[in-house]
């Protein structure tokens, strides 16, 4: 925690928000070497670099029905019911999300409207390296489930002993995924893009993951297959007036920086007291976390900066556009209207940035690496597409069909002229 600065000047923040640089010496030619064997190869390749990278050595990609039944008696009742809770908020709010239809006469006898259609095949990766990241299952199966896709395909590394976390099946079983693949890394993207013998080709791909998961979506997009997001490592921004909390807003840092050592948390102080006490609290409690060295190499890539105003702090935050964006300050919702750029915003000193990581119901996949700047957080239309739909009655092609003709002719395609002018002199005519 060395980034400690006072009154930056404005001309000086763009340098100081910069993000951790990730390594990406020869990391889009390894990927790529990946997607070649994969599309080669298929299941034989997948399993070769399972071998390879997570030290296992499936006999069978596929998770079975005996895996997901046993995984049902291997996780607690007090987690079932967390889990049960966390869906449902989660159901709620991504429900609410579905878009009605409205027929719209833009001209009388011109009728407009849109509708949505499910992706029908969406490919789900969920990590399991540190941290079995089961919470993904749900933020992403849920909203997949409403909107009706067929196809949720499911891949997540194995463990050590070839298995799946059993919380991660338990979750996907119960949001309906419909098959689960022993198959983590740039390898299973590549499956989820081309398919193999076991595992589907899908439209879309979502999920975190690391840089080499990240740079497989990115390379998915020139095969046709859409991604959510782009995604980076996590970050969360505080703002922080006399207002706050200092114990708290130090817990919602350490909850970013144990994510991995490659997360960067940003915390801006309007008032040095709750500045000073937020560091102090940092160092009491960073010392109990099991993933203490995963976060103190995390707090040297982030900033501690006191500003003058809250103002001040919503101008920074904007620029630095983050994944989540947290105001412990007095009045939250007055700043609102304020945000332009952030993922995910968790208002006040008893809104932790956890609530919207696991149950409150919002979504946690969220654009980082400032693509918040333009890019939404995964919701319900993550999983669809909407098609517009058209009517034109007789009345309706006379009174637009001059203005298509005019403005067909002006663009020289005589052909998109006709099909209008032979409908109006059909009319004509009385035909």
């Amino acid at each position: 925690m060395k980034n400690i600065l006072k009154y930056p000047a404005k001309n000086t923040w763009e340098n100081l928000l910069q993000r951790p640089a990730l390594e990406k010496k020869d990391l889009r030619k390894t990927v790529e070497e990946i997607f070649l064997k994969v599309k080669n190869d298929g299941d034989s390749a997948l399993k070769e670099f399972s071998a390879k990278f997570d030290q296992v050595n499936p006999e069978n990609l596929a998770v079975s029905h005996q895996e997901i039944e046993s995984a049902e008696n291997q996780i607690s009742e007090e987690l079932k019911i967390a889990i049960a809770q966390a869906k449902e908020n989660i159901y709620q709010f991504h429900f609410a999300q579905k878009e009605k239809s409205e027929e719209i006469e833009t001209t009388e006898g011109v009728f407009c409207w849109r509708e949505s259609r499910a992706i029908e095949k969406v490919g789900l990766y969920v990590p399991g390296g540190t941290a079995p990241l089961f919470s993904t299952v749900l933020m992403l199966a849920v909203p997949a489930q409403i909107a009706g896709c067929q196809e949720i395909i499911l891949c997540t590394p194995p463990q050590k002993d070839g298995k799946i976390n059993p919380a991660i099946l338990y979750t996907a079983n119960l949001c309906g995924v419909t098959k689960i693949f022993k198959v983590g890394g740039a390898q299973s993207i590549a499956a989820l893009t081309f398919g193999t013998e076991s595992i589907l080709k899908v439209d879309k791909i979502f999920g975190p993951g690391n840089q080499y998961v990240t740079q497989a979506k990115q390379l998915a997009m020139e095969y046709n297959v859409a991604i959510d997001l782009p995604a980076g490592p996590s970050e969360v921004l505080v703002i922080a007036d006399e207002g706050a909390n200092p114990e708290f807003c130090a817990a919602d840092l350490l909850s970013q920086a144990e994510h991995g050592v490659d997360s960067q948390v940003i915390f801006l102080a309007t008032n040095e007291q709750i500045l000073e006490e937020t560091l102090a609290e940092i160092e009491n409690q960073l010392l109990k976390l099991p993933r203490m060295e995963i976060a103190k190499i995390a707090l040297n890539n982030s900033q501690f900066i006191l500003l003058n105003s809250v103002q001040e702090a919503l101008e920074l935050s904007n620029l630095y556009a983050p994944e989540h964006l947290i105001l412990a300050v007095d009045n939250p919702r007055t700043w609102v209207s304020k945000i332009t750029n952030a993922g995910s915003v968790f208002l006040g000193n008893f809104t932790p940035e956890s609530a919207g990581d696991y149950a409150s119901g919002t979504n946690h996949t969220l654009p980082t690496n400032g693509f918040a700047k333009n890019y939404s957080g995964v919701s319900l239309d993550s999983f669809v597409k909407r098609i517009t739909i058209q009517e034109i009655s007789k009345k309706g092609i006379q009174n637009i069909g001059k203005t298509i003709e005019i403005m067909a002719e002006a663009e020289g395609l005589t052909a998109h002229k006709n099909a209008v002018s032979l409908r109006l002199k059909s009319l004509e005519n009385g035909i």
